[in-house]
């Protein structure tokens, strides 16, 4: 099947072929009439197999020219770079087309957003975060939308936006058309699926958590951090096969240590992006990196989720991830649009489980490979990786009968006195034959005249 099989308009077809392709993917092709059809839409396919053209390009054929300025289509994004990307994304599908998009995330200043709000726009692609604090301040309206996608919700719950999803979900317009496309599919976004959708068709490419073809797995067995350090350093020698590169790490602490020592390696030659980050650095770093500025990134997972970055060589997983499905979004930087690529596991023995887990999910063995003799083996250990020393003995130290517990004291008599509330004022009303209160009182003077 070819784009010309597809019911495209003129101007969608003159686009895609500015962009160069010619074929759709199976996940472009089996979406393109069930998305048009207005049926609510799960879409399960790998990573890297064009899932953001596959909900665009029907949604922009029946996407008629409108001077409202409500928007009709509203796109939800677990990151800002996802967003930045989304937008561009339909840019270049609408370069023949007349319609507004905009991009809203957190981090940036509210008040620019507001006044684009304000303009009008037809497509609104945002983080959960920032359009709901939009739509709270009622600049933004949205009673016409009549077509949601959510790319990548498992991110999106695993990020805690479940809380923001559902609140979204009640101020959208009950009649409309969800859209939902994801790699991997999980318990959580199963029961979102049973709450919120209505009789949805799935299309499923390949089963979640199916290794990509074009990606070589090799991993390899290192002890601890500067030994891991020595490995990559014995690789990235090797200047033009490892020409761009991008390292995962767990967590923020982890990708500043791993930045820094590669900057003294290798000096002007990697940059890091994690949250801690400001968006126009993490920006910054993504450019640099695509254009070959910088052939090394250092990131958390933050990067792991639907960013497109052509022709990155290899993907090397610094740290074993927890959760298997992680492992699968990483790797799919890599090898995208049917190119070939390179994904290396490192594992201490600690992480041994979560390599486990992985090859698990994909029913796939990693293969093993041997350190090369030339890497140095260290003993020093970082913070994370000591261990913990206990005291099993000391005779100083005092026992826990000897703490001191909570204060305690009696209470000085004027605190004794039982509460004030309703029932003490009564009781003073009869004790005096007069009520407090100066309205009471005319009151009062008013029965004595009487009688």
């Amino acid at each position: 099947m070819t784009f010309n099989d597809l019911n495209l308009n003129t101007p969608l077809k003159n686009a895609i072929e500015d962009l160069g392709f010619k074929d759709p993917t199976p996940i472009q092709s089996a979406a393109f009439n069930v998305v048009a059809s207005g049926k609510d839409v799960v879409g399960i396919a790998q990573t890297g197999t064009g899932k953001t053209y596959a909900y665009m390009l029907p949604i922009l054929r029946h996407l008629k020219y409108s001077r409202q300025d409500n928007p009709r289509v509203l796109i939800l994004v677990p990151t800002r770079e996802l967003v930045v990307q989304v937008v561009d994304d339909i840019e270049k599908l609408s370069k023949y087309i007349n319609n507004r998009v905009l991009g809203v995330y957190g981090g940036t200043n509210i008040n620019t957003q507001k006044q684009a709000v304000a303009q009008g726009q037809d497509i609104i692609v945002a983080t959960p975060g920032r359009l709901y604090d939009l739509a709270v301040s009622r600049v933004l309206q949205l009673k016409s939308i009549q077509k949601l996608v959510i790319d990548e919700v498992d991110v999106m719950l695993d990020l805690g936006f479940r809380h923001q999803l559902m609140n979204i979900f009640d101020i959208l317009p009950e009649r409309r058309q969800n859209i939902m496309f994801s790699a991997t599919m999980t318990q959580d976004v199963d029961a979102l699926i049973t709450d919120f959708f209505i009789r949805p068709e799935k299309i499923q490419i390949a089963v979640s958590g199916t290794p990509l073809e074009n990606i070589q797995q090799e991993r390899y067995d290192v002890p601890n951090f500067y030994t891991k350090v020595n490995l990559l350093e014995q690789l990235f020698n090797d200047h033009e096969t490892f020409s761009k590169v991008l390292i995962f790490v767990a967590h923020k602490k982890m990708a500043d240590r791993l930045f820094d020592t590669l900057e003294s390696l290798f000096p002007g030659e990697s940059c890091v992006i994690h949250s801690n980050k400001t968006q126009n650095y993490r920006l910054r770093s993504i450019e640099q990196f695509r254009a070959g500025e910088h052939r090394l990134l250092v990131a958390t997972d933050v990067m792991a989720r639907g960013l497109d970055i052509e022709d990155i060589t290899h993907v090397i997983n610094f740290d074993t991830p927890d959760y298997p499905e992680n492992y699968m979004h990483r790797i799919g930087r890599t090898g995208r649009a049917e190119k070939k690529g390179q994904a290396i596991l490192f594992s201490t023995e600690k992480e041994q489980e979560g390599r486990q887990k992985i090859e698990a999910l994909m029913q796939f063995k990693i293969e093993l490979l041997a350190l090369p003799d030339s890497v140095e083996i260290s003993t020093e250990l970082i913070e994370e990786e000591r261990p913990q020393i206990k005291e099993r003995y000391n005779p100083i130290k005092r026992k826990k009968d000897d703490l001191p517990g909570p204060a305690f004291h009696e209470k000085k008599d004027k605190n004794k006195k039982e509460n004030r509330g309703g029932s003490y004022r009564r009781e003073i009303s009869k004790k005096y034959k007069k009520p407090k209160t100066r309205g009471d009182k005319n009151f009062n003077k008013r029965n004595k005249k009487r009688r």
